[in-house]
């Protein structure tokens, strides 16, 4: 789902797994979908992460709880007091997207 709009004009957003049959699609992945479909369509660049790679990212280790995401966004962010865990997630992708922005334009750039 998408968790974050830049003011450069990108979003990014978290992949959404689900174990479910692939022939009838979840409502959060329809949602998710939509999400990402709604600001590329408008010509942002969209950009999605795998959890673990956000929970590696912000916590060092890809397994990490929602309580040590939200204590290390304290700890990166300083100044950011997320009152949730859904603001702590989105605050943490939008960390994992600027860390890995880089790479991305690297990516993009090749093509």
């Amino acid at each position: 789902m998408v968790e974050q709009v830049s003011a450069r004009g990108g979003c990014s957003g978290e992949a959404t797994f689900v174990n479910k049959t692939p022939q009838r699609p979840s409502s959060s992945v329809r949602r998710a979908a939509i999400a990402l479909l709604v600001p590329a369509r408008a010509g942002l660049a969209v950009s999605e992460y795998a959890p673990n790679l956000v929970k590696k990212t912000i916590v060092g280790a890809g397994h990490g709880e929602k309580a040590q995401i939200r204590m290390m966004i304290g700890v990166l962010l300083p100044k950011a007091d997320p009152q949730t865990e859904d603001a702590a997630d989105a605050l943490a992708i939008a960390v994992t997207h600027a860390h890995h922005r880089q790479s991305i334009l690297l990516k993009v750039a090749a093509q």
